[in-house]
């Protein structure tokens, strides 16, 4: 299935039904009078997250949504049946934006939510509603309410617990198929990745989702190579894995420049926790892996580990460093998620 993580759609609620002109004409009934009902509602758009999809490919080839009318009222005081309200059903981590992509209208951040972005008109009134001590016979009704029209953009951000980032080559995806199941495409040239990949990793019996990116070279936030495009998916993680290849001849110039591409995305990226590693240890020896390891931190980028993703060297160190930031997010996410929950019915402190 192909990976789509932009797409803009139009959308528009339903329109209120008209309301009913109408008389009450009965041969053995002595009082007649005005029955004309109001009309029905028009639907509502709901945008709804499911865990389902990852991707927004069904949107390539339908960018109109329109929910339904509501239906016109009808005699003996008959109201409209309200318009179906049009459903669309998203991946979960997709942020909805106006057109000028200027404001978020909503942010599907957990499976199930549900949202409504556009409410469908008001039905008219029926005449049977001004019927009055002075106007025993009104022969007019109210339309009904036209529905809301709008595009908007729909932006996916995966929802992962670790992002991997660094300069193309780096070792990102051979560290992704080691940790995980998931099988991204590996060979021996650059943008190798060309669409972000998921896999979920398990160590001492927990589990954690970790993000594989395209590699980011200098002028990435200016759209060199593929820009900073799908840096979004790295936006929601709590840590970041800074991989660094060990057997470039300046490490630390591969380190700024990908520190550096951070900065401009913005974003609260470069904030993040980071892990710096050498990947491809294996190649070196001892000696110059110390070495690139010693000029690393120089920079205070913190302790710097090493690892080869063939060799199956530090793997599990990694993992368990990176589940230290995501246990203390899970910590304080489920202390929200208590604090919002009402008490049940009966509980007293």
């Amino acid at each position: 299935m192909k990976f789509l993580d932009q797409a803009k759609i139009h959308l528009k609620s339903g329109d209120g039904g008209n309301g009913c002109v109408s008389f009450r004409r009965e041969k053995y009934i002595e009082f007649g009078g005005p029955d004309g009902g109001d009309g029905g509602r028009g639907g509502d758009v709901i945008f709804e997250s499911v865990a389902n999809l990852n991707t927004l490919i069904d949107f390539r080839y339908q960018q109109h949504f329109k929910a339904e009318r509501g239906i016109d009222g009808m005699g003996k005081n008959r109201t409209g049946r309200g318009g179906r309200d049009c459903v669309i059903k998203v991946p979960v981590g997709t942020e909805i934006l106006t057109d000028e992509r200027d404001r978020v209208l909503a942010d599907m951040t957990r499976p199930g939510m549900r949202v409504t972005v556009l409410e469908g008109g008001n039905g008219g009134f029926g005449n049977a509603r001004f019927k009055s001590s002075v106007k025993q016979a009104p022969r007019h009704a109210n339309p009904g309410l036209p529905g809301e029209e709008i595009s908007v953009w729909l932006r996916l951000k995966l929802i992962a617990d670790a992002g991997l980032v660094g300069l193309p080559n780096a070792g990102k995806s051979t560290l992704l198929s080691v940790l995980t199941r998931a099988r991204p495409k590996i060979a021996d040239y650059p943008f190798t990745t060309l669409n972000p990949n998921l896999g979920v990793a398990h160590v001492d019996d927990e589990e954690f989702i970790l993000a594989d990116i395209p590699g980011l070279i200098e002028g990435a936030h200016e759209g060199a190579g593929l820009g900073t495009r799908f840096l979004g998916h790295v936006e929601r993680c709590p840590v970041l894995l800074h991989l660094i290849d060990a057997t470039q001849e300046d490490v630390v110039e591969a380190y700024r420049v990908v520190r550096a591409e951070l900065d401009a995305y913005g974003h609260g990226l470069a904030d993040k926790p980071e892990l710096v590693a050498l990947s491809k240890a294996d190649a070196l020896t001892p000696e110059d892996l110390e070495a690139a390891r010693a000029e690393l931190e120089e920079l205070g980028v913190g302790p710097v580990m090493s690892l080869s993703a063939v060799a199956g060297q530090g793997l599990s160190e990694i993992a368990r460093a990176l589940l230290g930031p995501i246990r203390a997010r899970r910590v304080r996410e489920h202390a929200v998620e208590s604090a919002d929950t009402p008490p049940p019915t009966g509980w007293t402190p």
